[in-house]
């Protein structure tokens, strides 16, 4: 069954004019106080925040004052970020949102009864508010996702790598659940780098970075750990589990076409993986599993390794 889907989209600039007494008026404004009333107590809520999650949660549970919602779901691709409140409906509206260009991101509201017009004049009324509080959170993710990212692969750096380690060892051990770490190393990078040149090797290491991205879960990491190393950080994932994501890297990785100047690049990758034992600390789950990425490579590269 097709969900029945109604799509809007948001230009603030023309909100801001009908908040402002210009342009058309809003058909709810004459007939509706606790609308303007609503906006205001929520425009000053979502000022207190800088979290994506809280302002769109915040704006989940109140705009279910003026018009009832089984779900809200949010995504900003460039931020890679992808929010969901609540269950999923059979109805949908979704709305673009945009100010003077910049695109915000899309915003969908689930229900499992259609939307009446004036719910949607409602909705987009209160979408309004949202202006300033989400650009303000986008703006404070980009910079803090800059300065945790690698600038070449787009991957988690070292910072963030030591950061999400230890709050992920801390919620494994918490939990009882599993956590495992892949150490992916390109073999022979160096002769790339010798026989192509440096700008080669770079596009080869955003390739390598993406199709490991591509390969993976939402909720798994992945961290440019040295020069043509990468960890990958697998959340409540078993030993044998993350056994198989190794070797899945390891193919996609192999079967991927390299070219410099039109010359196909024949390029494979070594593993090493451990997963976490009873009381193990950060730096011991890392030494094994590097320990384990110099085994695969001392037996011939391109293949993984178990740590014991």
């Amino acid at each position: 069954m097709k969900t029945p889907m109604q799509m809007n989209a948001i230009d603030f600039d023309s909100a801001k004019l009908q908040r402002l007494g210009l342009g058309q008026p809003s058909p709810l404004a004459a007939r509706s106080v606790s609308l303007s009333q609503l906006r205001q107590q929520l425009g000053q809520q979502l000022q207190t925040s800088l979290e994506p999650q809280r302002i769109l949660g915040l704006f989940f549970r109140e705009v279910q004052r003026l018009v009832p919602l089984d779900a809200l779901a949010y995504q900003h691709k460039p931020s890679d970020l992808r929010l969901e409140f609540g269950q999923r409906g059979h109805h949908t509206v979704s709305y673009n949102l945009s100010h003077e260009g910049e695109h915000l991101g899309e915003l969908v509201f689930r229900r499992n009864q259609r939307f009446t017009d004036a719910e949607q004049a409602d909705l987009e009324a209160m979408l309004s508010t949202l202006l300033y509080p989400l650009r303000n959170a986008l703006l404070y993710r980009a910079a803090t996702q800059s300065a945790l990212r690698d600038p070449l692969t787009g991957t988690g750096n070292r910072i963030a790598m030591d950061q999400t380690l230890t709050r992920e060892i801390d919620m494994a051990k918490r939990h009882s659940q599993p956590l495992s770490l892949l150490m992916l190393d390109i073999d022979h990078f160096k002769h790339i780098n010798d026989n192509h040149g440096h700008s080669v090797g770079d596009d080869v290491l955003k390739a390598v970075a993406e199709s490991i991205k591509n390969q993976l879960r939402n909720v798994d990491m992945v961290f440019r750990f040295g020069g043509e190393e990468f960890l990958i950080l697998l959340a409540n994932t078993s030993r044998d589990a993350a056994a198989m994501v190794g070797e899945r890297l390891r193919h996609a990785a192999q079967v991927q076409d390299y070219f410099a100047g039109g010359t196909r690049i024949e390029l494979t990758v070594s593993l090493g993986c451990a997963t976490l034992l009873p009381g193990e600390s950060a730096e011991s789950l890392l030494r094994r599993a590097d320990s384990a990425l110099y085994v695969a490579k001392r037996e011939g590269r391109n293949r993984l390794a178990m740590a014991g």
